[in-house]
């Protein structure tokens, strides 16, 4: 340890406190407090811009949309990922409650050995068979409870399934101490939910697909329901589980898409990512709109249902049934596609649930004629509940809980990132730059002066880090008057913003003594480029829940694109004379931990890694309830590798925690 004099402490002292009294440590030329969704949403427009290209083409032949539509569905099977074998439902019926002209049964299945799903059936009086449709439900916490769409159908001759998706009606999976949910609604429980599905390369989408698809799959078990006339419609969010169910459910035969149907790249742009049960990561990148779920399913018959003062885009659901009214033309199908536009808001007041009616009677029925809703029928709530305590997670003993089954799954993937590890070196750093959704760099960086500060025994420099298609990294470099020949060039990354480490007078005291060259760092979505709190909203408990979903929707993690700002950052600082001969060290805390291990395990010129209060394995993150989870997530990453892996392949001890 040096020894200073009190007159020596006390000039570094003065010397800091002129660095921090500084008050700007912005080091980009321009301040726009959008930079970083504007980058990432000019990817999102190039993807669609690319798929109206391949979209134009094939609406010129019937057999060339004919081939669209089924590579379409290959690319969708590829980003939802495999799906589990099918056991056996051990469906049950509870009760069998009679109302005026259809009768209730309380149903409860298994979708998978212990993932318990509660539904109802709604059956019209009589024998049947009789076509039925499953009902997919809104974002009401109520789930499947007081359904007037499947009365009204059941009492016009058509049996409806009324499934609880997860994390509603009886199938919370967040619960309190007292069995209650513990978050404020299905909305931020199923975004919640969906990091850990990522993690293990699925989705909350996947499961929500695999829990309707067996439902389907009990429908055909019933002697009493007409497998070759069976349909599904949803709103709202059960709109958004209809649309995904179609695109790869070959049985049903009519759909109709009610407060969901628009455009995802209006949307993004409009008010960004919704919930998690809304998107799957990697749509983007394959070229997929919400209207390609539509081009799967045709020629059969969709009914899209929007409301002129619905928050679910007018405009874009009027340019969405263009297409696809082109598209069914194009297949000889023309009437199988139809807008109904209400004088409504969101959801399925009266005149749509006739419409609704009317268009399930004309296609499994052979009868257009149209449908009226004379009378509401309220069943009680004690005929729609399945369960003892209102909860699957909490009646049964062996329930398995969708977190439960995301930590069983990545337990179980171990065995396979042990085998991929055993790969070799080229390999897996290959997959790893995959995941990544990056290239290697080979764009020569540009480095920009932004300004200079000289001091009496420091010179303070800011810079701006160019890279053609990257977003620039604005970072200050402090270099005392005397460097020692050991000393190291630090480069601190702080979630906080370089400010934050800029303005610690203590911390910068710590630096300058050591005789350490200080490069603070703001890496996109952090310090200069940060997303207004305002755009990110509280429900999701992620403070940039936007431009981390985009990126996941783009097939760029927001992981992978901040590894690069960082090698871009070390191409600086192995190419300029000033930093020659001194060591490169990386220090880095909170959701810059990750980034730091990737990028020192790809890049050998880092010869040390410290990190403070971060996550040290991605299994953290399948417990759902913590914040910011989506800043960690690359899909389906607990397939290959967990940060341990890459922290042991970078080299001894060039990675290490130091709490």
């Amino acid at each position: 340890m040096r020894l200073f004099t009190a007159f020596t402490l006390t000039l570094l002292t003065c010397c800091t406190a002129s660095i921090s009294a500084q008050g700007n440590f912005n080091a980009l030329t321009w301040k726009q407090n959008l930079a970083f969704n504007s980058y990432l949403m000019r990817d999102v427009h190039q993807q669609y811009a690319d798929r109206l290209d391949d979209l134009s083409k094939a609406v010129q032949s019937k057999k060339a949309m004919l081939q669209y539509r089924d590579e379409l569905r290959k690319r969708y099977k590829n980003i939802l990922g495999d799906f589990p074998a099918k056991e056996a439902l051990n469906a049950k019926v509870l009760k069998v409650s009679q109302e005026k002209g259809f009768r209730v049964e309380k149903i409860i299945f298994e979708s998978l050995p212990k993932r318990y799903v509660t539904a109802n059936l709604y059956l019209p009086d009589g024998n049947g068979p009789f076509p039925a449709s499953l009902e997919l439900c809104g974002h009401g916490m109520g789930g499947k409870m007081g359904s007037a769409e499947a009365v009204l159908m059941a009492l016009n001759g058509i049996a409806v399934m009324v499934v609880d998706p997860i994390g509603q009606g009886e199938r919370v999976q967040l619960l309190d101490e007292n069995g209650k949910a513990a978050t404020r609604g299905s909305t931020t429980e199923h975004t919640l939910l969906n990091g850990g599905c990522t993690l293990v390369g699925s989705s909350l989408v996947a499961y929500e697909w695999w829990d309707n698809h067996r439902a389907i799959d009990y429908l055909e078990t019933r002697a009493d329901i007409d497998k070759n006339r069976l349909g599904a419609y949803g709103s709202s969010g059960g709109g958004t589980q209809t649309a995904y169910l179609i695109g790869l459910e070959d049985r049903l035969k009519a759909a109709c898409i009610c407060s969901y149907f628009s455009q995802r790249e209006r949307v993004l742009e409009l008010s960004g990512p919704s919930d998690g049960c809304q998107h799957i990561a990697g749509e983007g990148s394959a070229h997929i709109e919400i209207a390609d779920w539509v081009t799967m399913f045709a020629p059969k018959p969709v009914l899209i249902m929007s409301g002129l003062y619905d928050f679910v885009d007018y405009w874009g659901a009027v340019q969405g049934v263009h297409q696809l009214q082109k598209q069914y033309e194009v297949l000889g199908a023309k009437d199988a596609i139809k807008q109904f536009t209400a004088e409504s808001g969101h959801g399925m007041p009266k005149v749509k649930r006739e419409a609704l009616a009317t268009w399930f009677r004309t296609w499994l029925c052979n009868d257009p004629t149209p449908v009226h809703e004379t009378t509401m029928v309220r069943v009680a709530d004690t005929d729609q509940q399945c369960t003892s305590t209102g909860q699957v997670n909490t009646a049964f003993a062996d329930a398995v809980s969708i977190s439960q089954y995301n930590q069983h799954l990545a337990a179980q993937l171990a065995s396979d990132r042990t085998k991929f590890l055993l790969q070799s070196d080229a390999v897996v750093r290959q997959k790893v730059i995959d995941l990544l959704g990056i290239r290697l760099p080979a764009e020569k960086i540009t480095v920009e002066p932004t300004g200079v500060i000289p001091g009496r025994t420091y010179s303070l420099y800011k810079y701006q880090i160019l890279r053609k298609g990257e977003m620039p990294v604005p970072c200050v470099v402090i270099i005392p008057e005397k460097v020692a020949p050991a000393g190291k060039v630090v480069l601190c990354l702080n979630e906080a913003g370089k400010e934050a480490i800029l303005s610690d007078e203590a911390s910068l005291n710590n630096y300058i003594n050591q005789g350490d060259i200080l490069v603070a760092a703001d890496l996109r979505g952090f310090g200069e480029t940060a997303d207004p709190a305002s755009l990110n909203d509280t429900k999701y408990w992620n403070r940039e829940y936007r431009n981390a979903m985009i990126s996941l929707h783009i097939g760029r993690p927001i992981i992978g694109q901040r590894v690069t700002d960082i090698l871009s950052l070390v191409d600086f600082l192995s190419s300029d004379s000033k930093f020659a001969g001194h060591a490169i060290k990386l220090e880095s805390n909170g959701a810059y931990g990750p980034v730091a291990i990737h990028a020192a395990y790809l890049d050998n010129r880092i010869a040390q890694t410290e990190i403070s209060r971060s996550i040290k394995s991605f299994s953290e993150c399948l417990q759902p309830m913590q914040k910011d989870v989506f800043s960690h997530m690359i899909p389906g990453v607990l397939k290959y590798y967990d940060l341990k892996d890459l922290m042991e392949k970078a080299g001894k001890g060039r990675v290490q925690f130091t709490d």
